[in-house]
């Protein structure tokens, strides 16, 4: 590809711009402008989004490649030295760290481990333990960073103490005080715009037991749980205890912002058949063995429904009319049990169905399907009566629709019910099941119903 140098330039002055405000004591730069800018000069001049990575203060850079991409963050390695990569990951937040080094792993264990032990022994150990925690538990998003203070300690000394963190830049995006006793077990967390009003010559103990939040997880809580009580009390950022109740770190609203967009692009792609990680990839042929795979199941899929055909030959040759309209019966039921599908996913996802739901959720998915069924079965008999004059066809296609969208509405709902019983991601298979069953309920209603009543 043809360098517009012309581009570029502007680009890496942007940049540099950015990183000059960024220094500044009133700066609106956020790291995240600064990724953006880099990824487009990425894209039309490597030779200067090189140049320009090597000249980036390295805690800048820090925060500038927690915004990246996964994939971006893995080709570092090729770009910058070992040593020079250490440095950049020592200055990010814990949490960020160890995701930074996750990712690094998959593809090159070596470098991440060399990377790893770089660190000093405290933040290393600190790493590896979060590193330890399952992908879907809590522990996994924290980030030991935070501000506590003992239940005894002095109000005004611990405010003079944040202070000086915050000058420091050991601390940032603080909103809490968590409070401990002597053995660093939670008490409960006092917000900031309360903290300080009160004397700052009294101690925590203080302080009236209704000011504080006991608002926490454990760090074993699955990272589900932690998003539906964060989004339900609108929490900027939640505590997060060990078995035994003490203060490990926090989760704060970033990164449940995160868990949400990986949570609702996972869906989407699945729902559509395609591998999520599978797509960030650059590799056309990983990108394509995905879609392959459920294209190949989709295959198997339509076959099954054309065999339903094939038991009809007979019944369509004797009737024309009755392969034009095929295709609208089975449209309509996936159309339909699409809308129902999407709709149960969805609410699973925001833990909105759970045990009685599910019944609900059914008779409600049922109950709006037969009324569709009814009013389009209505409109397309009266199609099919004024088109080809044959009176008898409005009525089969007519029951032929009622049945397939009171199907689609009804598995539309079940099987992603079922599937999440069976431990299986519901938007994952939900779609080539449902598609099987609309095309071959729908077929099967209308040619079955069209041997009966036409010949």
């Amino acid at each position: 590809m043809e360098v517009n140098k012309e581009e570029s330039q502007h680009l890496v002055e942007i940049i540099f711009l950015e990183i000059n405000q960024y220094k500044s004591e009133n700066s609106t730069v956020h790291p995240y402008d600064i990724s953006e800018q880099l990824l487009e000069l990425r894209d039309i001049d490597k030779d200067e989004y090189l140049r320009v990575l090597k000249k980036i203060p390295h805690d800048l850079f820090a925060e500038i490649l927690s915004e990246m991409p996964e994939h971006i963050q893995e080709e570092i390695t090729e770009l910058l030295s070992t040593k020079k990569i250490a440095d950049i990951a020592s200055k990010m937040d814990t949490d960020d760290a160890a995701t930074f080094i996750q990712i690094l792993s998959e593809d090159n264990k070596e470098v991440a481990q060399s990377i790893l032990e770089t660190f000093n022994d405290e933040d290393k150990e600190i790493i590896e333990q979060l590193l330890a925690y399952d992908d879907n538990q809590a522990g996994s998003y924290m980030q030991t960073e935070l501000f506590s203070a003992k239940i005894g300690d002095n109000i005004g000394d611990a405010i003079r103490r944040l202070k000086r963190l915050k000058d420091e830049g050991e601390l940032d995006n603080i909103w809490q005080a968590h409070i401990v006793d002597n053995n660093n077990k939670y008490l409960g967390s006092v917000g900031l715009e309360e903290l300080i009003i009160f004397e700052h010559d009294l101690v925590f103990e203080d302080i009236p037991y209704e000011k504080y939040k006991n608002y926490f997880v454990h760090d074993k809580d699955n990272i589900k749980d932690v998003v539906e009580m964060v989004t339900n009390y609108n929490l900027t950022s939640v505590p997060v205890v060990n078995d035994h109740n003490v203060l490990v770190g926090r989760i704060t609203s970033d990164d449940i912002v995160d868990v949400i967009q990986e949570s609702a692009t996972e869906q989407i792609y699945n729902l559509a058949g395609v591998n999520d990680e599978a797509e960030q990839e650059e590799n056309m042929y990983e990108i394509g063995k995905s879609r392959a795979l459920w294209l190949g199941l989709n295959l198997v899929t339509a076959i099954a429904a054309s065999l339903v055909i094939g038991i009809f030959d007979s019944t369509i040759q004797s009737l024309v009319a009755l392969a034009v309209l095929m295709p609208i019966v089975a449209s309509m039921g996936g159309n339909a049990g699409t809308q129902t599908l999407t709709v149960t996913v969805r609410q699973m996802a925001l833990g909105d169905i759970d045990g009685e739901d599910a019944k609900k959720t059914i008779i409600k998915e049922v109950i709006l399907s037969l009324a569709n069924g009814l009013i389009f079965a209505f409109a397309i008999g009266l199609i099919a009566y004024f088109w080809f004059k044959i009176p008898l066809l409005g009525v089969v296609i007519a029951l032929s629709m009622v049945i397939n969208l009171l199907s689609a509405g009804f598995f539309g709902s079940v099987i992603p019910l079922v599937l999440q019983k069976a431990k299986i991601d519901p938007a994952i298979g939900s779609t080539v099941l449902l598609t099987t069953v609309t095309d071959v309920v729908g077929f099967f209603s209308f040619l079955g119903l069209a041997s009966i009543i036409l010949l």
